[in-house]
């Protein structure tokens, strides 16, 4: 299925708090990242034409939006999250015309196309940044430059304007001597951010997207826009550059202090916001933004995807993916499904009556879900688990997000020496954090095995062939990164055939998102929110004319229940009491099996077990009350 055949939301169910109902809220999205997707001419990379040859998979999968990481002009260094020119194809991609036939065959098909927008940085190869080495240049300001801190010459350890250090390791700002002043990066060296306090930075952004959109893209996903606005005082210094004496934050044991309380969700966020929709958006219909967001909770989510604020469709919030507990990404505690239920909780709840929310937990920058949460330690433990978490994402309230390969349950890669790793973050932390003595060779080569961005990197898996179908098994160069040795396992030629695959799993709850208005838009409660094994939660809707809830209620409700562990669990008591569980284990109303809309079991096993109040392994359903 896909959006031409979905059928809308009528105006009578509510969603985001707009009317009439945004196209997007019974949609399903799938990210592309096109170097790992498909490669067609042999280089290792995959390119624009692969993409395009890969829709019909998408279509049958019945996704309505794709999603493409960066394909712009690049120097790669942060695998093309440093971009040369806005309006120009990387030829590693492709060309415009690649582009242009991508875009008529996916429309053809149903399926709208989102590229991926980073404008809070550039690569410092962009002609912007070039010119802005010349301080006579009207380019001068279009970045954050800065002089060496008063009493150090510049270039020297410690002239640095302040502390901040970069997120992929190392101090925030570079030292230019064509210019003589330093410049600020909050990621690489080679990604210096831009300086939105500048009115003509902002017209020419607007006007690149302005570029994209009349080409005929459907939209964008805004890579970390909450860093656009920073912190200022009266007279636009940074915190601890020059006489701007606020603090610029505690130094951590690696040295530095860090600018995201400084540079996430900024003074003049929704300011910048609402002038991009009016300058970008407004007029335009069909279209979807979706902003990366760090640094912001889910009350600021709501006020931000409010359609009333006209800002963004919704944002990817982060918290439920990251350590609890302050834990550092690379040394963090053992994860709890309580953390979960916690994020997620406020996640719904925030946008209960307006705004929207995205729903994910796999991406590029993440490692594969099924390998952090579930259990890939056998072939049916990790068909089941990857099962099991997708059934407990799609069936909340918001607009799910699918990583390419998550539909068929793709692992780790879990590398062995440092030279197999590409990512600039992974190589970076590990010399940083070994060096200052914060861990150990082996303990940081552990964590890039459970946490490294390259995790999901690898090929997509099409085939059990050399190279995974991703390229040509006699192609003359390899693929950029090495194919998970699982390929003969996890492959889409093998799972489209298999009626029980992790991908006609998921092939279900993409449909029953396009079909069923409790999934899609129902309200959404939390069960046992204290138990460490079981995630469970009931969807609620009413709608004028639909109705035709059993207890005569009028509403209509689905209980989803999951056992998110590699052990049997209970069935807790806030669940076993929605589904009519007597104290004994026995129904009082009965349990049928033609009333679970989805399991990870067939459904006469799971109906069993639901009643004598258990679960199995994995074990995960929504039963319609």
């Amino acid at each position: 299925m896909t959006t031409e055949q979905r059928a809308a939301l009528p105006d009578t169910i509510h969603t985001n708090g707009a009317t009439p109902n945004p196209w997007w809220s019974n949609a399903v999205v799938y990210q592309i990242y096109p170097r790992s997707f498909q490669d067609t001419n042999g280089d290792g990379y995959g390119d624009i034409p692969g993409i395009t040859s890969r829709l019909d998979y998408l279509a049958d999968l019945g996704v309505d939006v794709i999603w493409l990481s960066p394909v712009y002009k690049s120097p790669q260094d942060d695998n093309g999250y440093d971009i040369s020119d806005y309006q120009d194809i990387d030829p590693m991609f492709g060309t415009l015309d690649d582009m242009d036939e991508l875009l008529e065959e996916a429309h053809s098909r149903g399926i709208k196309v989102v590229m991926d927008l980073v404008v809070n940085h550039t690569s410092d190869e962009h002609a912007w940044f070039q010119a802005s080495r010349d301080k006579n240049d009207p380019h001068a300001d279009w970045y954050w430059w800065r002089p060496a801190k008063e009493g150090h010459e510049p270039g020297t350890p410690g002239a640095e304007p302040n502390q901040w250090g970069s997120y992929f390791g190392g101090s925030a700002w570079e030292y230019d001597p064509k210019r003589g002043e330093y410049y600020l990066h909050q990621f690489s060296k080679k990604q210096p951010d831009l300086n939105w306090e500048n009115p003509e930075v902002r017209a020419a952004v607007y006007k690149m997207m302005n570029w994209w959109l009349d080409r005929g893209i459907d939209g964008f996903r805004m890579d970390v826009i909450t860093l656009i606005s920073k912190h200022v005082d009266a007279n636009g210094e940074l915190p601890g550059v020059g006489a701007n004496t606020e603090s610029s934050g505690p130094v951590g044991e690696d040295g530095y202090s860090s600018p995201n309380p400084f540079c996430a969700d900024g003074p003049r966020q929704d300011e910048f916001l609402a002038e991009m929709h009016r300058e970008v958006f407004d007029g335009r219909e069909g279209t979807i933004t979706v902003g990366e967001a760090p640094g912001i909770t889910p009350e600021r989510n709501q006020h931000i995807t409010d359609p009333a604020n006209r800002e963004l469709d919704m944002l990817f919030l982060f918290d439920h993916v990251e350590p609890g507990g302050g834990q550092s990404k690379w040394t963090a505690a053992p994860w709890k499904l309580t953390h979960l239920k916690h994020c997620l909780s406020g996640h719904q709840a925030a946008v209960k009556e307006t705004g929207w929310t995205s729903l994910f937990f796999n991406n590029h920058d993440q490692p594969r879900v099924v390998s952090r949460w579930g259990d890939d330690s056998t072939d049916e433990l990790r068909a089941r688990s990857a099962k099991a978490i997708a059934l407990l994402l799609h069936m909340h309230r918001g607009t799910p997000y699918v990583y390419e390969g998550e539909e068929l349950g793709m692992t780790n890669a879990y590398f062995d020496s440092l030279d197999q790793y590409q990512d600039l973050e992974s190589i970076n932390m590990y010399h940083q954090l070994t060096e200052a003595g914060v861990m150990t060779p082996d303990e940081m080569m552990a964590s890039l095995k459970a946490i490294s961005r390259d995790n999901a990197r690898t090929p997509m898996q099409w085939d059990a062939t050399k190279y995974a179908g991703f390229t040509a098994p006699y192609a003359p160069t390899a693929p950029w990164l090495p194919v998970n040795e699982n390929r003969d396992v996890v492959n889409a030629k093998k799972e489209k055939r298999d009626p029980d695959s992790v991908y006609n799993f998921y092939k279900k709850l993409i449909a029953l998102r396009h079909e069923n208005p409790v999934v899609a838009a129902g309200d959404w409660r939390m069960l046992d929110a204290d138990d460490p094994q079981v995630y469970a939660f009931v969807r609620t809707l009413r709608e004028d004319g639909v109705g035709g809830g059993i207890d005569g209620s009028g509403e209509r409700r689905i209980v989803v229940v999951v056992n998110m562990s590699s052990e049997s669990a209970k069935i807790p008591a806030e669940a076993a009491d929605m589904l009519g569980l007597g104290l004994a284990g026995t129904t009082l109303g009965g349990v049928s099996a033609d009333r679970i809309l989805i399991s990870t079991y067939p459904e006469e096993e799971t109906a069993a077990d639901v009643l004598f109040g258990k679960l199995a392994p994995w074990e995960a359903f929504a039963y319609e009350l």
